[in-house]
């Protein structure tokens, strides 16, 4: 059964601008994001994906960002044929027991791009 579902687009230069500042990047992407981002040549695209993938999450849930979950509780991974997905800390796991009151659930993380655009999609499943 589908519980939820999130969408979120940015505007690519939006977040170019932002993650000039480094206190923007510490308070919005996990140590992992950032050490995936040195191996990737367009860090512009890859971290507003990242971002939009964090608020597509958070309206899924139903509890935008900053009301129980905060941007670092969500970290998007991709697996080894780099299809997207989320690693979520315990907050989130507990945001999603306290929404739907289940233990086991699947989320699933599309995510797209053009010169102009990021976009994410999130669906969750209990």
């Amino acid at each position: 059964m589908i519980a939820g579902i999130g969408v979120d687009i940015v505007e690519n230069k939006r977040i170019k601008l932002l993650i000039k500042n480094d206190k923007f990047v510490e308070r919005v992407f996990s140590k992992n994001e950032k050490l995936s981002s040195k191996k990737i040549k367009n860090k512009v695209n890859f971290f507003s994906k990242r971002y939009a993938a964090k608020e597509a999450l958070s309206k899924a849930l139903g509890t935008g960002i900053g009301k129980g979950i905060n941007f670092k509780d969500i970290s998007v991974k991709n697996d080894k044929f780099g299809k997207p997905y989320y690693e979520l800390n315990s907050y989130v796991k507990k945001a999603i027991f306290n929404s739907y009151r289940v233990k086991k659930f699947k989320i699933s993380l599309s995510l797209a791009d053009e010169k102009k655009y990021s976009i994410a999609f999130s669906v969750i499943q209990i």
